[in-house]
């Protein structure tokens, strides 16, 4: 029996139950692996349910309003994705007649979809060879298959490598059992070999080595910055502003604020911001605390402040749109993860 053929067997025997093998199409594989992207398959499964109930097929999705979707995806993070799929989606219904492409070249002109996902659409969904969808967990397989150095991990190097554990008549599956031994068989620490179909070819498991693949990169720095931002008051109501479309986060809304520049206080840096993004004045600063939060290019230490109008109108000079809400209201609008765990120190 190949290497393969052990994969396919293990893999009807022990696959795991996802939403998304449930009904195998090109549209669920495609919504799940982007909500998939960064996160983990236990956080992605009650959004991906949720998101299908509301959103079951590309006509449906391409109708939606982007703000809609925003609100839908709260809590994933990385927000560019939910945009990217309601670009795709108005491109596959108008374009291609509603019909998602079935070859890499077309796919991979969607926003949003790059050579994974459109190597995994097409070897789950139709059926080709031809293309491999190399993530993470396929990385970690074959660099301890293979003791890979760090100049051989390439892309390239790891198609090659995967190829020889792929099932020629049923790529998806092959694929599907490669990601699925990876989550829950060769993880990253204390990976659980013995349970493994294909162990006894793997290199790092003989020299008992298995940790040190892949070979780790030295870590980027990733800078710091202190942020104030204030739940500004005005009789019952406080202001949220809407973050441009552009830019990080953008369409989602936010308590106003700033970074913190150098010799200036927290209580002051929210006094400049609030005038350079609002152009209102406010008073009566109380800190409420802080929280920190973290993206995968800078890390944030938040402070949170009440705050009470002074005089002005306020004025989107920084954002889209700002809106004086109750507390109340707030369950309407779409928030990123940061502004909920400010929330959550009320």
């Amino acid at each position: 029996m190949s290497e393969a053929q052990k994969l396919i067997s293990w893999y009807n025997q022990q696959s795991y139950d996802f939403p998304w093998r449930q009904n195998i199409n090109p549209y669920n594989i495609w919504i799940s692996e982007i909500m998939l992207q960064q996160t983990q398959v236990k956080t992605v499964i009650p959004y991906y349910m949720n998101w299908m109930k509301h959103y079951p097929d590309i006509e449906t999705l391409q109708k939606a309003d982007i703000n809609e979707l925003l609100y839908l995806w709260q809590g994933l993070g990385y927000y560019s994705r939910a945009k990217n799929i309601h670009n795709a989606a108005n491109i596959i219904f108008k374009k291609f007649n509603n019909k998602f492409p079935d070859n890499y070249k077309e796919l991979i002109t969607l926003p949003g979809i790059g050579d994974y996902t459109a190597s995994m659409i097409l070897s789950i969904c139709f059926n080709k060879y031809d293309h491999v969808p190399i993530d993470g967990n396929i990385k970690r397989i074959m660099s301890r298959l293979n003791i890979l150095s760090l100049k051989q991990e390439t892309l390239q190097n790891y198609k090659i490598s995967t190829r020889n554990y792929i099932d020629k008549e049923k790529p998806g599956d092959s694929i599907q059992a490669l990601m699925d031994i990876g989550r829950e068989i060769c993880t990253p620490r204390l990976p659980k070999c013995d349970c493994c179909p294909i162990y006894k070819n793997c290199k790092a498991q003989m020299q008992g080595t298995m940790e040190n693949y892949p070979v780790r990169k030295k870590k980027k720095h990733i800078p710091h910055y202190d942020i104030a931002v204030g739940l500004i008051w005005k009789e019952n109501k406080f202001l949220i502003s809407k973050r441009p479309q552009d830019k990080l986060l953008g369409n989602l809304w936010e308590l106003p604020g700033g970074k913190l520049e150098p010799r200036e206080s927290m209580q002051e840096c929210l006094k400049r911001e609030i005038k350079e993004e609002l152009d209102i004045k406010i008073k009566k600063i109380k800190k409420i605390g802080l929280i920190k939060h973290q993206y995968s290019h800078m890390k944030l230490t938040i402070t949170l402040f009440t705050c009470i109008y002074c005089s002005g109108t306020a004025k989107p000079l920084a954002s889209q749109e700002v809106k004086w809400i109750t507390m109340k209201e707030k369950k309407s609008f779409a928030f990123p993860r940061a502004t909920h765990k400010l929330f959550e120190l009320l």
